[in-house]
């Protein structure tokens, strides 16, 4: 296990997440954290290799919070700053090309096949990442994006959705009963109910 490298990435993306170029605010950090929980506990369900999926979701979005203008095609440069990174460290090179693989083909939204274990257990964490931090959903949907009240619902829905059909089968089979209690507090209807009581509620 490339201790250096896991730990280097830490600080690193803390860094980069603190930073006033970061348009996500502080708390993608907590999301990149929740991912790499998620691999550490995943890996074996999935038979992938540790060091590859923990080097990867540590990894998977630092183009979107190193320059926010990097957003739309964030899987595709930060799979080219991981390649900088780690080159640094002088790491075997067929194991950059598999943590290459894995942050290219997370994204629920750009549906690639995955063709390794690694690439499927990242993705899986990251999906599922989302149903264990709303408030960072909704931050990205009120604050990033200002979208207004009905938007904002829509957002969240459709990304938790979006989340839930990227997953594979052995991720659907492990995460079902959280899909399930997330959704069921999480309804349009309830969500906006607790926006306009908060709103009424200010003074």
């Amino acid at each position: 296990m490339r201790a250096d490298i896991i730990s280097y990435l830490e600080k690193e993306v803390l860094r980069r997440s603190e930073s006033e170029m970061n348009k996500f605010g502080v708390g993608v950090y907590g999301h990149i954290c929740l991912v790499v929980n998620n691999v550490a506990n995943m890996s074996d369900k999935y038979g992938a290799n540790l060091e590859i999926v923990l080097i990867s979701a540590w990894l998977h979005d630092i183009a979107s919070i190193t320059n926010y203008s990097l957003y739309n095609d964030h899987h595709i440069h930060s799979a080219r700053i991981a390649d900088d990174i780690l080159s640094g460290f002088n790491y075997d090179l067929d194991k950059i090309e598999k943590v290459k693989q894995c942050i290219l083909h997370h994204r629920g939204s750009v549906l690639l096949e995955k063709a390794s274990s690694e690439e499927q257990c990242v993705a899986d964490a990251d999906a599922i990442s989302h149903f264990d931090n709303i408030p960072s959903l909704l931050y990205l949907a009120y604050v990033t994006r200002k979208l207004d009240i009905e938007e904002g619902v829509k957002f969240v829905e459709d990304k938790l959705n979006r989340s839930w059909n990227k997953l594979s089968k052995k991720g659907k089979s492990l995460y079902q009963k959280k899909y399930d209690e997330t959704i069921s507090v999480l309804t349009r209807h309830q969500l906006v109910d607790m926006i306009h009581f908060n709103e009424s509620t200010l003074p």
